[in-house]
């Protein structure tokens, strides 16, 4: 469709969004007269009202209550519901363990028995002694919606800084604890949002950024602006911290502060998005009055700070140090601060086939963390660069961990694939011996499937990886239940990992597939590009290639095949809906940024134009409404089974963009699948959502799947 038909067809719909119900007996949804104006084009908003904070607004507050109503109404009729709640549970209950790391002389991790609400934080003095509980959120809320979201141990050891969210919030409130003694000192920190702590060589405070405090009523919407970096010393209060950064002249400037393996120096990174590009600038710690000095001072490139050796500090970036042209796959440089020009730089490890997408350095060497195809390869280098040897994984999967410090001989990571449970390793830096320590003991049998990697063509003839993982010998028949799953933005790559809700789906004879398409950072930031702004289209169109793959090659065929994405993957979802509703048989998107023209005035949004572009922008502003998933919806339209799921106290995409699709699809809605919306209840994006609502709205999506692509499943004997 052309730009201007596409800026027709939005406006027409909205016009008319009310005046349809369609066969199902949905809430009717009021309307508002409500026109907003971009460079001269009219888009009306009639669901405009729905933006309205669901504490603050009664008549929203209503809206939700009467949504909730008819969708677990639906939900009770499923007479598999029970049993597929009783199978996800099952496969849920196991014992999870994180990664060991080791700080202050003492390994931390943390562990959830199965089915606790949140995971508890453990503490060890040597890999062999017996561990203690050092924090359990479980203990610190009734409902068990509190969850641990940071965590720093002091150099001394002595102490942890933690933070801690309530209900999803992505406000975080630190604490410190006396790890010896158990007990939490007086401090406590507020108003702290994409910031961690780092600790100065004395343990007596650390560095951390913040926000000003909102106005009241305005917590979980208002733009966040203004952030400083400041200064905690331990036993006083907040409000006598130290200013130690701030940008008056730049409020849009994020900052994240942390203080070098030798003490020396405070590294403060400067953000002004999601994209990875950066500004650096650093303060020597050993002169009490010495002023910060700018070391980059432009937001080209990404420079991500891995070590120094003194003055000379080490980045991963996307810039060759040596010819000074693109390395658009990542490398490694050094500066000399005594020397910062750019014609000093050294590369250390040049740009490799594979995609770089993450280093440290524990042992004297770096530890690079590479994509090949969307699959874990871990390389490690001397301090000059020289290759020293890879680490070798048990098969296609993901691997993570690897960090530790510059004296360390040991670290310890995790790997997982779809079907293959996370097994927790130590690595001798020295042996390059890897020891597992624990594996996970899930109540299914791996030998029953397998995981394949095809490569398709989208629209324009790129070739995309996809990952099937089912069991084994399914017949290509065409009729197998299928779920595919992508995400497709701000260079996040979607790699192989177990999750039991995906293995649940599969136990019930389902068929799992992940698209690793153009946005996310599978292969570098040309990749990521490709998706981004005027180019967003192509994350649309590989994720419809995707899914005709599926059907061509007899997976399955449009009645029964799902799609799934969460946050920018529920924009993909209610995007690829608007634009080819008949190509599948069920959607779930989840906390979706659905209106594309104002996502940038709420909360975090003004992140993400890095991605998106913005309405301000004539050009971006035509290629948003072209695309928009709320202001695409089409009055008599067959739409596929949806559910649409967010959740009231979500400050990152405010549930808003859901309320309004949903309100404007059910209008919209001419043929009889349901179209419905799951609003949770005190559960913020996602993060830190305890098990038991985890488990019951994976139950409520897999049900809906089952009943609406017709699958076999009979109801549960009693």
């Amino acid at each position: 469709m052309s730009r201007i038909r596409a800026l027709s067809a939005a406006a027409c719909f909205l016009c008319s969004a009310a005046a349809f119900a369609g066969p199902f007996n949905y809430p009717q949804t009021k309307t508002v007269d409500r026109v907003d104006e971009y460079h001269g084009t009219k888009v009306p908003d009639p669901y405009q009202w729905l933006e309205a904070d669901v504490r603050e607004s009664k008549e929203v507050e209503a809206w939700v209550k009467d949504q909730n109503k008819v969708t677990f109404g639906y939900l009770e009729t499923i007479p598999q519901r029970a049993q597929i709640k009783e199978l996800v549970t099952k496969l849920w209950n196991y014992e999870k363990y994180s990664a060991p790391f080791r700080a202050g002389g003492r390994y931390f991790f943390t562990k959830n028995d199965g089915l606790q609400p949140q995971a508890v934080w453990y503490v060890m003095d040597s890999l062999t002694a017996e561990p203690r509980v050092l924090l359990d959120p479980n203990t610190m809320s009734a409902d068990g919606t509190l969850a641990i979201s940071g965590f720093s141990v002091s150099d001394c050891g002595k102490y942890v800084a933690y933070a801690v969210a309530q209900s999803g919030s992505d406000w975080n409130i630190w604490r410190v604890r006396d790890i010896d003694a158990g007990k939490d000192t007086a401090d406590e920190l507020r108003w702290i949002k994409f910031s961690g702590v780092s600790w100065t060589p004395d343990s007596r405070g650390f560095f951390y950024s913040r926000f000003p405090q909102p106005p009241k009523g305005e917590e979980f919407t208002a733009l966040n602006k203004n952030m400083k970096v400041y200064y905690h010393r331990l036993g006083s209060s907040q409000s006598e911290d130290v200013l130690v950064y701030e940008r008056r002249d730049q409020p849009d400037w994020n900052f994240g502060a942390g203080v070098t393996e030798d003490g020396r120096y405070l590294i403060i990174g400067t953000s002004i998005g999601t994209d990875d590009r950066n500004r650096v600038t650093y303060k020597d710690l050993t002169e009490p009055y010495s002023s910060t000095v700018d070391l980059i001072d432009d937001f080209e490139l990404e420079y991500s700070f891995i070590a120094n050796d003194g003055p000379v500090f080490y980045f991963q970036t996307k810039r060759d140090a040596t010819t000074g042209k693109p390395a658009p796959k990542g490398c490694v440089i050094a500066i000399d601060i005594r020397k910062p020009d750019q014609a000093n730089w050294k590369t250390i490890i040049p740009e490799a086939k594979e995609t770089l997408v993450g280093t440290g350095c524990v042992a004297n060497m770096f530890t690079a963390t590479y994509l090949k195809d969307a699959v874990t390869q871990v390389r490690l280098f001397a301090m000059d660069g020289t290759h020293v040897r890879d680490v070798e994984f048990p098969g296609i999967g993901s691997a993570g961990g690897f960090g530790g410090r510059r004296d360390y001989t040991e670290t310890f990571y995790g790997f997982s694939s779809f079907a293959v449970p996370p097994s927790i390793y130590r690595y001798d830096m020295i042996t390059g011996k890897s020891t597992m320590l624990r594996q996970a003991k899930v109540d299914f049998n791996p030998d029953e499937y397998e995981t394949k990697q095809v490569f398709y063509s989208s629209k324009d003839g790129t070739r995309v990886p996809m990952f099937i993982t089912s069991k084994k010998n399914v017949k290509l028949d065409g009729s197998n239940p299928t779920l595919l799953y992508a995400y497709g933005g701000f260079n996040v790559p979607i790699t192989p990992g177990f999750a039991p809700s995906n293995l649940a789906w599969m136990e019930l004879g389902g068929v799992y597939a992940v698209a690793c398409i153009r946005g996310g950072g599978e292969y570098g930031q040309d990749w990521h590009k490709a998706g981004t702004k005027l180019q967003k289209q192509n994350v649309f169109d590989d994720f419809i290639a995707a899914a005709e793959y599926l059907i061509s090659n007899n997976y399955t065929n449009p009645s029964k095949l799902a799609i799934r994405g969460g946050s920018n993957g529920g924009l993909l979802v209610g995007a690829v809906i608007t634009q080819r509703p008949e190509l599948f048989g069920a959607a779930l998107p989840a906390v979706g940024v659905m209106d594309m023209l104002k996502f940038h005035t709420w909360s975090a949004g003004r992140y993400w134009t890095d991605d998106y572009g913005s309405s301000a922008d004539p050009e971006e502003f035509k290629a948003l409404l072209a695309y928009s998933p709320y202001h695409n919806i089409k009055k008599g339209t067959k739409y596929p089974a949806t559910m649409i799921t967010t959740a009231d106290t979500d400050d990152r995409v405010v549930p808003g963009h859901s309320f309004k699709f949903a309100a404007a699809i059910q209008a919209a809605q001419s043929g009889d699948a349901p179209v419905l919306i799951r609003i949770e209840e005190k559960a913020g994006h996602g993060a830190g959502k305890p098990t038991s609502k985890s488990i019951e709205e994976i139950s409520d999506l897999w049900s809906f799947l089952v009943k609406n692509l017709d699958m076999d499943i009979r109801p549960r004997k009693e």
